[in-house]
């Protein structure tokens, strides 16, 4: 019995090594894709004209995490939390939710696959 588990744990070990990269480039797609939706949605020509070139993505954790926003770092960039969150005396202008929760069924779509397909 000693010996099938293992058996069983190396097979796990050289399936999750395997599924690691997939899962690594879905998340790495749907980051793009919520990014772009970000961008089109957030595209003005109003006061905050070049805000949606401040949204972007950078990968984490082995490509395993994404964190998806604007960068306060370039111009208009602080603006993200006004435009996403209000004010004390105004509402949010764009919809911080609306690209994540329309990649959602995608990227679970894709990382069913990936399990499939090990």
């Amino acid at each position: 019995m000693n010996n099938d588990v293992r058996r069983l744990a190396a097979d796990l070990d050289k399936k999750a090594a395997r599924a690691l990269p997939a899962v690594a480039a879905v998340v790495a797609k749907g980051a793009n894709n919520i990014k772009k939706q970000m961008r089109d949605e957030a595209t003005s020509q109003g006061s905050y004209q070049h805000f949606h070139r401040t949204i972007g993505y950078d990968l984490r954790k082995g490509g395993l995490e994404a964190e998806i926003g604007p960068d306060k770092d370039k111009m208009q960039g602080p603006l993200g939390n006004l435009l996403y969150f209000g004010t004390s005396r105004s509402g949010p202008v764009l919809d911080i939710d609306s690209a994540p929760d329309a990649e959602e069924p995608n990227f679970h779509r894709f990382l069913e696959q990936v399990t499939e397909e090990l």
